[in-house]
């Protein structure tokens, strides 16, 4: 399996997804402000991993800290959950785990400090635990909606490196072909930053998946000449209606895929669920570095001074969504109260 991040003694220890596919390498970091880096420069990306990074990051600053008492304690940790909040601001996960975090903190804070810093510590590796498992368990859900055999089109990477391990969108995938099902993945490339070129294709190949890489402006044509029999694709952010915050450019597909009556399934633990907000237009979408348009490997590719658009994410409205994939189960329309109803169950599905 790969190790997208995992904690050590020596410190939080990521492989280098802006390094892959040429380059295996991995970073070590010793502080909480180092792990902040590593998820804002898109070291480790995908949504499930940033929360638990951050979770980790978290427990890694109060392993740090010279604190002598809770109370003293307590202010720097409240810095460290704010640093962290800051990073990226459309992966729920990511307020999700700190959220976990605090409420570990709150319970513990008038325990020694040791005690406190090994129980965030053990609840920051739980979270990557229960991470795989779920992925695992939404695999087990998602592989009964994939075809027996032909095209399945992802979109980014909603993989191990997205995760902490089996991933969301292909771990569906992985789940069906260990069920024997002959599928053939398309992957969009996922321009400007390449996710699904560098990193999808990596991990398929390393697992002996069938695999073509396609650019973005190829997914219409692919699916009028019947190539693609499913979509299948991850997501930072479902909102409490069934919209779908995920990588810009899933949009586009999803309408493509409703003008072709092609199925679009999005993948993705229910902590990627945010209940509190109503529909997408609420969702924050990030906006990037304009230089990861205006420049490939280092050279610029676009004239000097034009005006660019670099928007992370994309909001897909759940009207385009077939059914959404969890490790609780499959929720279809209405979305609203499929959704709702899966919070009020027991994540008992994880041994289903």
């Amino acid at each position: 399996m790969i190790q997208t991040l995992e904690w050590t003694d020596s410190g939080v220890r990521f492989i280098d997804q802006t390094k892959l596919p040429t380059e295996e390498t991995y970073v070590t970091c010793k502080t909480h402000e180092q792990v902040a880096d590593v998820i804002r420069n898109m070291v480790v990306r995908g949504a499930p991993a940033i929360g638990v990074a951050a979770a980790m990051g978290i427990a890694l600053g109060m392993k740090n800290s010279k604190a002598a008492t809770g109370a003293e304690l307590k202010p720097q940790f409240d810095q460290i959950c704010d640093v962290m909040g800051k990073t990226r601001p459309t992966a729920v996960n990511l307020f999700w785990a700190i959220r976990r975090m605090q409420d570990k903190f709150e319970y513990l804070r008038m325990r020694p400090v040791p005690q406190i810093k090994q129980a965030l510590i053990e609840e920051a590796q739980r979270m990557h635990a229960e991470d795989i498992a779920a992925n695992q368990a939404m695999g087990r859900h998602g592989a009964t909606l994939m075809p027996a055999s032909g095209g399945v089109l992802t979109h980014c990477n909603a993989g191990a490196l997205a995760t902490c391990g089996y991933g969301t969108a292909l771990g569906v995938i992985r789940a069906a072909i260990e069920q024997g099902k002959k599928i053939h993945v398309y992957a969009d490339e996922t321009r400007p930053f390449l996710q699904g070129s560098r990193l999808t294709a990596w991990e398929l190949m390393k697992d002996g998946i069938p695999t073509t890489v396609i650019s973005d402006n190829m997914a219409g044509a692919m699916m009028n000449q019947g190539k693609i029999g499913a979509i299948v694709v991850g997501a930072d952010r479902i909102a409490a209606n069934g919209d779908v915050a995920n990588k810009i450019g899933t949009y586009t597909v999803a309408v493509l895929a409703k003008e072709h009556s092609i199925p679009f399934y999005v993948a993705a633990p229910f902590s990627t669920i945010d209940l509190d907000t109503p529909d997408g237009s609420k969702i924050p979408i990030e906006q990037r570095n304009p230089r990861e348009v205006t420049h490939f490997a280092g050279k610029a590719v676009t004239p000097e001074g034009v005006e660019i658009e670099n928007p992370a994410f994309d909001v897909t409205p759940a009207r385009f969504v077939t059914a959404i994939i969890t490790e609780r189960g499959i929720v279809r329309a209405p979305y609203e109260e499929g959704l709702r109803k899966l919070s009020e169950e027991p994540a008992a599905a994880l041994s289903t």
